[in-house]
């Protein structure tokens, strides 16, 4: 009995991993109050700020700054290979995810938000007009704060996939972009 209610926390806690800064959506929470509002100044501010602070340690490290596009997924892999943060440094840790952010913002035509819910405010890159959106200021972050050393490019492709399905569609694509 007591093996069944660990393995049943095990799977509790393997599913909140698995949501983790990834996708959550209006589906996912039925029964909450949701809004998905556009960011004030100060959280437009603190995002740049912590963007700042990569580039930065980017600029010290390598020579060279974030760009805003997928390039920058290299950087950040370079910075997490080398431990440049560490992993107790939380806000530097999700500063990564405020560049991962941006990267989604400029590359997929998201959009920053503040995610409000029963559990709290959250920045979170979301498809326009809908509440489908990704959580990327953790998304490496807690990864990191565990030991792990995260494949930045293997999180942005998951995260693409993950959100997909909810994105517009181009009506003028008539094979379905492929």
């Amino acid at each position: 009995m007591k093996q069944q209610s660990n393995m049943a926390k095990s799977r509790l806690s393997l599913v909140a991993v698995l949501c983790m800064g990834l996708l959550c959506s209006s589906a996912f929470a039925q029964d909450e109050e949701l809004s998905v509002k556009d960011l004030g100044w100060i959280d437009r501010s603190h995002i740049q700020k912590q963007i700042d602070s990569i580039d930065e340690i980017s600029r010290r490290n390598f020579g060279g700054g974030l760009h805003g596009t997928k390039q920058d997924l290299k950087l950040m892999q370079r910075i997490i290979d080398r431990s440049l943060i560490k992993r107790d440094d939380r806000l530097k840790l999700q500063a990564l995810g405020a560049v991962l952010g941006q990267v989604l913002v400029n590359e997929e035509k998201l959009e920053w938000q503040n995610y409000e819910d029963r559990l709290g405010k959250s920045r979170a890159v979301c498809v326009p007009k809908t509440q489908h959106c990704l959580f990327p200021i953790t998304m490496l972050s807690r990864r990191m704060e565990v030991g792990l050393l995260p494949r930045v490019n293997d999180i942005y492709k998951n995260a693409i996939e993950r959100i997909e399905a909810h994105m517009p569609k181009n009506p003028y694509d008539v094979d379905g972009g492929k």
